[in-house]
């Protein structure tokens, strides 16, 4: 089985593409590395190698969290399976 994305924490809310060619309608599985489990999820978007894909629904404001980490803070509304990138999401150091 090929894992498509990989999510450090169990509370990461962003799991990291580690493949080519994730393209919207396909279901795509990743592998949370702190507890050894398997995710699966549809992807909504195109998302290049590298980028984020939502583990659940985002609203505005919410904090992303990304290697057990904060990443910054959604700015427009992502649904669970869509690409998370500049476009929606945004730093809190500026």
């Amino acid at each position: 089985m090929t894992t498509h994305f990989i999510v450090h924490d169990k509370a990461d809310t962003v799991g990291v593409v580690v493949v080519e060619d994730v393209q919207p309608g396909n279901n795509v599985t990743g592998w949370i590395m702190e507890t050894d489990e398997t995710i699966r999820l549809e992807s909504l978007d195109a998302v290049p190698l590298g980028h984020k894909i939502a583990l659940q629904d985002l609203k505005v404001v919410d904090t992303v969290l990304k290697y057990g980490h904060d990443v910054g803070r959604i700015v427009a509304d992502v649904a669970k399976g869509r690409h998370v990138h500049v476009h929606n999401l945004k730093t809190k150091r500026w």
